[in-house]
């Protein structure tokens, strides 16, 4: 090992172990899960996205990504919709950061399956088998914190709760939902809705603390109030689960950017632990792998957290900030109605928020992609 350990097996961490063991390093990645599994995620790969993707060698089509070309908002019996300034792909968090691991493994790194990191400390990584002694660490623990390097987050925002579940859905819905992402607009919340690779409906949702007590904070309730909206109704009323119970996750400090001085002790944030971006926005994936991409080349160049931490803020700060303020917007009645009926008069603006939340180009061509 090289002294490198990456604490997660998400895209990354698992893109960033790629791009060190190519340049000649052997990093050590511990992930948690002992193999694949689902994730929180609405599992919109941004063109963004594919572009690193496809610098890292992954084949997208043969993973089996469902292609989106359109996006559609609906709220109560409205809605209006239209097509995406580029064209983006559905693929779940499973396939994709399974795919992405074992390019990791053929790359050269080593991945440690079923360990996890307990603590962080001062170039040192503390697991159920000892302490790691490491020269860089970088945290890709996703939006899960990590013992000693918690998030340091006052302005984000917190209080929702966040579910994930995938579902079969009719083959009549099937037709109407492909090529689209929706995101669907109720009291407290908003849910997202796409296909992934197989036909399978992933649905994605956030509620405030205050919605979820409202229905007795039980998933079932939820879910059945849920139904009351005309537009869910029509996509998943006849759908069948396909697990037990949903993903969840609370309190995730949206809005939250790392700066240069959040890791005192010198380790690398990437992905939802350097940017937290909400959800609808549909960048999340992408951030992840350009934040690996420019830590990466941060270590390899010996350049410093500090240094790659105010790159990725300058690259990301004003997507994550528009984000945030969209979705502070859109979860009040006044905020939505507005929104929305500004979409229905001109539905471009729909295309024109797609773009205005994503990676600029220049960031890109900056991280050499």
């Amino acid at each position: 090992m090289s002294g490198i350990v990456i604490v997660g097996g998400g895209p990354a961490g698992a893109a960033a172990a790629i791009r060190l063991a190519r340049g000649g390093l052997r990093p050590l990645v511990l992930e948690r899960e002992a193999g694949p599994h689902d994730k929180i995620c609405g599992e919109f790969v941004s063109t963004e996205a594919r572009a690193h993707l496809a610098a890292l060698g992954l084949d997208l089509a043969a993973l089996g990504a469902a292609p989106i070309t359109h996006v559609r908002v609906a709220s109560g019996a409205r809605q209006v919709q239209a097509r995406l300034p580029f064209d983006a792909l559905g693929l779940s968090r499973r396939r994709l950061d399974q795919a992405l691991i074992e390019q990791a493994r053929a790359a050269g790194a080593e991945v440690a399956a079923g360990v996890a990191a307990r603590s962080v400390g001062c170039h040192a990584v503390e697991t159920a088998q000892g302490a790691l002694a490491a020269r860089a660490i970088l945290l890709a623990s996703g939006k899960h914190e990590v013992r000693g390097a918690r998030r340091a987050a006052p302005g984000a925002m917190r209080g929702a709760v966040g579910f994930k579940s995938h579902f079969r859905i009719p083959e009549s819905q099937r037709r109407e939902l492909a090529g689209f992402v929706e995101i669907v607009l109720f009291d407290g919340g908003y849910a997202g809705l796409q296909l992934v690779e197989g036909g399978v409906a992933n649905l994605c949702l956030l509620v405030s603390h205050a919605r979820f007590a409202a229905d007795g904070r039980s998933w079932p309730r939820l879910f059945d109030a849920l139904l009351a909206e005309p537009h869910l109704a029509r996509r998943l009323g006849d759908a069948q689960p396909l697990t037990p119970r949903p993903l969840t996750i609370a309190d995730v400090p949206y809005g939250f950017v790392v700066s240069p001085c959040d890791a005192p002790r010198g380790e690398y944030r990437l992905g939802d632990q350097a940017a937290v971006i909400p959800s609808f926005s549909g960048d999340g994936v992408a951030i992840a792998l350009h934040s690996a991409q420019l830590a990466a080349r941060a270590v390899l160049e010996g350049a410093g957290a500090a240094a790659y931490h105010a790159r990725l803020r300058r690259d990301v700060r004003r997507q994550v900030a528009l984000a945030a303020w969209l979705q502070r917007r859109l979860q009040g009645w006044p905020g939505r109605d507005a929104a929305l009926a500004a979409a229905r008069l001109w539905p471009p603006v729909l295309a024109r928020l797609a773009a205005w939340t994503r990676l600029a180009p220049a960031a890109l061509r900056g991280a050499g992609v």
